[in-house]
């Protein structure tokens, strides 16, 4: 058979993809079936979007298919929230499955006979024991684990057991179903593991149909077989379960048999991409929700602004590699700026504003100026700003004393309103407490545009807002939700970064930027890539900086 080249994006060079290559050149696979498998108990992250990309930009490349599959083997953690959220977030990150929708539970009764299939064969047995007699005896990494007393019980009576745990005449946690493997193996997952476990809880689509439950191992391998997936992507934890992932394959009348790869998964410094701490994170408080900006979901990145074109760049950049390994976040937020510096427009707005009034400018007069939406695409247009007598200007461009090398405004320094004219800074007001209100200036109406016809040059150009039609923003500042480089999961509320938002809520930005849609990225000349909140109104609108001019990271061990 000849080998099927990639047809949709660009494909990328990696050992999955070239085990995928060699498949379909020896005729192994005619063609190539993926699955994103995701347990609806939360939102999906940053480290989701690789196994996403991976997944379904295989299939698509190599001109396959990918199923979206809900492993929902767990009731007691599942909810419709979770479903529409992963559903958005991967439509969002740009992949779709088309109808190829699944579900573990489609599967329930199919899993069931194959379960009465083991237990006819010798090869399951419903044990008594207790979760902790069960942990008690499994043993260590060096010791073997000990038998159940309920191992030797005979086929009979395992299938008469096994029905009536189906049948709901057992308490949750009376008895489970375990495969009869090797309590002596090296490999821990292969000491018995459940198969099946009790629970008493309503389906979110099977209703009360059901009161046991498959494991995730016992679910997932048969349901790949089901689907007839060619190529099972798993990351690196998943490797030890490989083994007994095949033993089920080997030992039911499946009707395919799919292999399972591991590959690493994406860690990002000054991250957490446990679910577990995801989920204390939001029930805690010490986020918004699941979409606060700080956190690594696909949900709260979109939020802020990001967007998914920079992920997907940034899980290319990553690679496919079989050891795991920490990405600086650094790195990411590289591909969220390169890719924002060519698409978002630019706009001004003061931050922090320190009042400008230009003595021997007309009072009752304004003009309006133009300029750039994209300084780099001239098919992007230009926009009017009106100029008046009274400004807004970053009171970081001030200083009354200023510093060796500090060009941009200080008394008698000379500089340039972006777009608009040269003005120099005449006299300082300052409140009762001493604290500069508002600069006195003058401008030259001869360096209208910002050029001096005299050819004399100022060593900084200044961008600012009209006092008289700029809109008053509430602007927020994300910085890294963790401290440490390297934040313990086990202790994670110790090492949130207690700066991780700073809300300023007096910031001016010119009034175009009233018109935007929310999560549209913007470039603030000279402060960074914003985009408007949801939390917005008309009469109130809300910014979230989505990321810096400049790489800040090398910092960060000083926050």
């Amino acid at each position: 058979m000849a080998l099927v080249e990639p047809t949709a994006r660009e494909a990328g060079q990696d050992f999955i993809r070239d085990i995928v290559r060699a498949d379909l050149a020896s005729g192994r696979h005619k063609s190539v079936v993926t699955r994103f498998p995701p347990e609806p108990n939360g939102y999906l992250h940053i480290g989701h979007a690789k196994a996403i990309c991976l997944s379904f930009g295989i299939a698509e490349e190599f001109g396959g298919h990918c199923n979206l599959r809900y492993d929902d083997t767990n009731p007691t953690r599942e909810a419709q929230e979770y479903i529409d959220a992963i559903e958005r977030d991967v439509h969002w990150l740009g992949f779709d499955w088309g109808s190829h929708l699944y579900h573990a539970s489609d599967y329930f009764e199919q899993l069931y006979a194959w379960a009465e299939d083991l237990i006819r064969a010798g090869k399951a047995y419903v044990d008594d024991q207790s979760q902790d007699e069960m942990r008690a005896t499994r043993g260590t990494l060096t010791e073997a684990g000990t038998e159940s007393p309920y191992r030797g019980r005979g086929v009979e009576d395992n299938l008469d057991l096994f029905r009536r745990m189906r049948a709901g005449a057992f308490a949750n946690g009376a008895r489970v179903l375990r495969a009869k493997i090797d309590m002596g193996s090296g490999n821990i997952n292969l000491r018995d593991p459940v198969l099946y476990r009790i629970l008493h809880t309503a389906h979110p689509r099977t209703g009360t149909a059901w009161c046991i439950y498959p494991s995730y191992d016992f679910a997932h391998g048969q349901s790949d077989a089901i689907e007839g997936i060619t190529h099972s992507l798993c990351t690196l934890e998943f490797e030890d379960h490989r083994p007994l992932y095949d033993w089920l394959l080997d030992n039911l009348p499946v009707p395919s048999r799919p292999h399972q790869y591991e590959f690493a998964r994406l860690n990002l410094t000054h991250t957490v991409l446990s679910k577990r701490v995801l989920t204390e994170l939001v029930r805690s408080g010490h986020v918004a929700g699941w979409d606060d900006p700080r956190m690594p979901t696909l949900a709260g990145l979109r939020r802020r602004g990001v967007p998914p074109a920079a992920i997907r760049d940034f899980v290319k950049r990553v690679g496919v590699a079989k050891a795991n390994s920490v990405v600086d976040m650094a790195m990411f937020e590289f591909s969220i700026r390169e890719h924002l510096n060519k698409k978002a427009a630019r706009r001004m707005a003061v931050l922090r504003p320190l009042k400008v009034v230009i003595d021997n400018y007309p009072q009752g007069q304004s003009e309006e100026v133009e300029a750039l939406n994209h300084p780099d695409d001239h098919a992007a247009g230009t926009r009017r700003l009106r100029f008046s007598r009274e400004l807004y200007i970053e009171r970081d461009d001030f200083k009354e004393n200023p510093p060796k090398k500090f060009f941009r405004l200080s008394p008698g320094a000379e500089v340039r309103l972006r777009y608009a004219y040269f003005i120099t800074c005449r006299e300082v007001k300052k409140n009762e407490a001493g604290e500069i209100v508002e600069l006195r200036c003058t401008y030259d109406p001869a360096t209208k545009g910002g050029n001096a016809p005299d050819g004399r040059k100022v060593k900084a150009t200044l961008h600012w807002v009209s006092a008289a039609d700029s809109r008053t923003a509430e602007v927020r500042l994300y910085n890294p939700l963790f401290a440490r480089p390297d934040p313990n999961p086990a202790d994670f509320a110790a090492e949130l970064n207690p700066n991780s938002l700073e809300v300023i809520d007096d910031a001016r930005v010119e009034p175009t930027l009233a018109g935007r849609n929310s999560g549209e990225a913007v470039q603030f000349e000279r402060q960074g890539y914003f985009c408007l909140d949801a939390d917005s109104t008309p009469e109130r609108l809300v910014f979230n900086r989505t990321v810096g001019l400049r790489d800040s990271w090398a910092k960060i061990a000083g926050i």
